[in-house]
């Protein structure tokens, strides 16, 4: 061999062994990564900012899990999560799930947008800028039929008679959509609508026989149900198509029983009805004579269906809290109420007479035609509300206190659970002491989970307002620090903070229903 090729075949060589060659690494591009790099915590992929890019070309159906150690909420939904992992392993979905340690990978959390956790976001054909926003329940089942409805049709296409009834069998919600023509645009609604109703199966059909077997002439959305009167169609507009709003209200209306019985499994969907008007019946379900009155109760819930949801609340049961809310005592069943769930406006029977289709028949109509005023919550007056340094008010005093011409009232309105509210206590009480021979002003509290009031409602606690004395039912809300410093120069300020004084700190918002909260505010029952 030439000398002179001595030095490039050596200078070769050394390029092909050295490890720290620059084509060599694990920062190549070209570089597959090694097992190692997705490794799998309880069926799930661990994924960081540098192996995210690799899953997404390698899974083209990827859930992502960003979630933070210390969070509550995502600790409940890890088992929820691995086991919707292995559902969708076991009937062969092509599905991958996966998850970010957020506060670890900030990178990633502001790159798509996290700003709580869990946050899930679903990745398809490796896009990495527009991710669908996971919507779905966050239970196993219902992840994995969230997942399975965007890799796989919505809906089972239905030739014959046979495998229509097999599909109307095997479930207690059906909706089966009849077109005449599957690449009309009707059919792109109707399979957007299948994909997010997971509490329900879809089909649908072009098939003549199908339409003759269920005695249709034109486009139809069935739906297909195990009680109540069996079976609603919702005809397709000819002129101008299906509308995805008027088909999901439709749904939801008549996938609900006409009585429904309040507990814990069915709250959620009473609230998820849109339906705004709930009328309940309170009974005692351990008493023969209070059953009895559940059939006059259902006779009159048809000609409201859409308009009015029936809700039985069996006051034996767990329902306390239910009772409370609309001020009632168990002894008070069997009796009737009415509520409006987005104004709260709370409705009793004039008469109070027995339970039956006729009676609730009425009790709806006048309801609904504005002939029976709505009820305020309210707690008898203490003896000796007066007594101590904050006076004590309820629904039936307020206005009697609060607009005295002659006083200034300060009122704190609180709810007994409310963090910020028993934080601020001991200031409120020494506000108090300090003003109480003032004979002009007043100190007071109200709770206001257990009192209404008609003048205006509260959203908030505690809230803190300002009632000056004069003429005019002037109320001013005091919104800075809650101290007895700052509080006391509101007060020798005649209703006003000094303007270096700081802002306030938030006040606690109505907690979101619980699981079993019942039927009431949208906020808080």
């Amino acid at each position: 061999m030439s000398r002179q090729f001595l030095p490039v075949l050596l200078l070769l060589l050394l390029r092909a062994s050295c490890p720290w060659s620059q084509e060599q690494g694990p920062e190549s591009p070209s570089e597959e990564p090694p097992e190692e790099e997705f490794p799998k915590e309880d069926g799930i992929l661990v994924l960081s900012r540098r192996t995210l890019g690799l899953a997404l070309r390698e899974h083209p159906a990827l859930l992502v899990e960003f979630y933070a150690p210390w969070c509550g909420h995502c600790k409940a939904l890890a088992p929820e999560y691995s086991k919707a992992a292995a559902l969708l392993a076991a009937d062969s979905t092509a599905v991958t799930l996966s998850k970010v340690d957020g506060p670890a990978q900030p990178e990633l959390a502001e790159e798509f947008g996290v700003t709580e956790y869990p946050t899930l976001k679903f990745f398809r054909n490796g896009n990495r800028t527009h991710p669908e926003e996971y919507t779905g329940p966050r239970e196993a089942e219902g992840i994995a039929e969230w997942l399975r409805r965007r890799v796989g049709p919505s809906a089972v296409r239905l030739e014959d008679e046979a495998a229509a009834q097999a599909l109307i069998d095997g479930r207690d919600l059906v909706v089966i959509g009849f077109f005449q023509d599957l690449q009309d645009e009707d059919m792109a609604t109707f399979l957007a609508l299948a994909r997010d109703a997971l509490d329900m199966t879809f089909g649908l059909t072009d098939r003549p026989r199908l339409f003759q077997q269920f005695g249709l002439t034109k486009d139809t959305v069935v739906l297909f149900k195990k009680f109540d009167e069996g079976r609603a169609d919702f005809p397709v507009d000819e002129e101008l198509g299906l509308d995805l709003g008027d088909l999901s209200r439709f749904l939801v209306t008549h996938s609900m029983r006409l009585v429904t019985e309040f507990n814990s499994q069915t709250s959620p969907k009473i609230f998820a009805a849109r339906i705004l008007n709930h009328l309940l019946l309170f009974v005692n379900q351990t008493l023969a004579a209070h059953r009895e009155l559940l059939a006059g109760f259902g006779e009159a819930a048809p000609r409201f269906r859409g308009q009015v949801l029936f809700v039985v609340v069996d006051v034996a049961a767990d329902n306390e809290h239910v009772l409370q809310y609309f001020g009632l005592k168990a002894e008070a069943a069997p009796t009737l109420r009415f509520i409006n769930i987005e104004t709260t406006k709370k409705y009793a029977p004039v008469d109070g007479g027995p339970v039956t289709a006729a009676s609730v028949t009425a009790f709806c109509h006048a309801v609904l035609n504005g002939q029976v005023k709505p009820y305020l919550l309210s707690q008898e007056v203490p003896p000796d509300w007066d007594q101590r340094p904050v006076k004590t008010l309820v629904g039936k005093n307020f206005e009697q206190v609060a607009f005295d011409e002659t006083k200034n009232v300060f009122v704190k309105f609180y709810a007994p659970w409310c963090t910020h509210c028993k934080e601020m206590a001991p200031a409120w009480e020494a506000l108090a002491e300090k003003y109480q021979d003032h004979e002009d002003i007043i100190i007071a509290q109200l709770d206001a989970t257990a009192n209404e009031l008609d003048a205006f409602a509260v959203h908030s606690f505690p809230t803190l307002k300002y009632f000056p004395a004069g003429p005019g039912r002037k109320v001013i809300e005091y919104k800075s620090t809650r101290d007895l410093e700052t509080l006391s120069k509101f007060l020798d300020n005649g209703g006003a903070v000094p303007t270096e004084e700081p802002t306030e700190v938030p006040a606690a918002p109505f907690p979101e229903p619980r699981a079993n909260s019942t039927v009431g505010s949208k906020e808080e029952l």
